[in-house]
């Protein structure tokens, strides 16, 4: 696999990694249609722990098998697949080196009433099960926010020993938050660096809106405003992961239309996102059309 210009600049961003780690990043980059560009689209399946079965495959009963979803990423040129460690074992053997996988190993559901995940896998689980990367979600601004980094610390400390990459999924919710507050532009870039700030080679979050949500943030956002317009506030999360020197990649959220989701992936390509993470919005619609919106969202990024 030779790799692109492109791919070896990002490598040269991560300067302490050995190169296991550097190779499983590539593995990540150079996959599928988008391989070499430094652009990425990642298929996720947690919904299962996160929503219920019926709530994330009823929409399209093909879901429930973990097969599908293989198969879905392969035959849309994704990426990577990441999921829960059920998930991926289900599969593992059949598709084994046939795309880069991230395990999940951490996960919440919508039984319990705190904001907080189980850590749910292991590293030496994603080792056994050929996994590219772990992923690991945190809540920043809850009550167990705390605890939550000191779990990712010592699992990305383990992971990236045994060469693995880390992909962390930072997600601003708690009491001190309401809806608006949890995409709220301020909130989204805090998030972003802490996520950076932990490690993280691979950062996932929301889309921000143009809400300003902590009163200690309103003063500098006056001084030093931020267009209001959607690329520009992309710009400024990727611009808080190190001034654009981490992936910085964007959630599909919940289901919506397709020329919706395109506007969105428009303005995260052109504000310097590095790539959309489409779950339900891609595997609750039956297989033509979600290969068909994949298709047009790889487009977009290869523009």
């Amino acid at each position: 696999m030779q790799l692109t210009p492109k791919v070896k600049e990002i490598l040269s961003w991560y300067e302490s990694d050995n190169p296991g780690t550097k190779g499983n990043l590539a593995r990540i980059l150079m996959q599928g249609k988008l391989g070499g560009t430094g652009r990425m689209v990642i298929l996720p399946v947690d919904q299962g722990f996160e929503h219920g079965p019926a709530r994330s495959f009823a929409p399209n009963p093909a879901g429930y098998d973990p097969r599908y979803m293989f198969e879905l990423a392969l035959e849309a040129g994704l990426n990577a697949y990441a999921a829960p460690l059920g998930m991926i074992e289900a599969a593992a053997s059949t598709y084994a080196g046939t795309i880069p996988t991230i395990l999940k190993v951490n996960s919440s559901n919508s039984l319990s009433t705190t904001k907080d995940q189980a850590v749910t896998a292991t590293v030496q689980d994603a080792l056994r099960l050929g996994c590219s990367a772990i992923g690991f979600t945190i809540y920043p601004s809850s009550e167990y926010q705390f605890e939550m980094m000191e779990e990712l610390r010592e699992l990305a400390a383990e992971a990236k020993a045994c060469g693995l990459a880390v992909v962390v999924w930072s997600y601003p919710r708690g009491p001190m938050l309401d809806k608006t507050g949890e995409t709220a532009l301020d909130i989204c870039a805090y998030a972003a660096h802490v996520a950076a700030l932990m490690g993280a080679h691979i950062i996932k979050v929301k889309p921000p809106t143009a809400a300003i949500s902590l009163d200690a943030a309103k003063k500098t956002y006056e001084k030093f405003p931020i267009a209001d317009e959607a690329a520009a506030r992309i710009k400024h999360v990727v611009d808080s992961c190190f001034g654009g020197r981490r992936l910085v990649i964007f959630s599909g959220g919940e289901a919506k239309g397709t020329e919706a989701i395109l506007d969105e992936v428009r303005a995260i390509h052109a504000g310097g996102g590095n790539g959309s993470i489409m779950g339900r919005n891609a595997f609750q619609r039956p297989k033509a059309e979600a290969l068909k919106l994949l298709s047009d969202i790889i487009d977009v990024y290869k523009a």
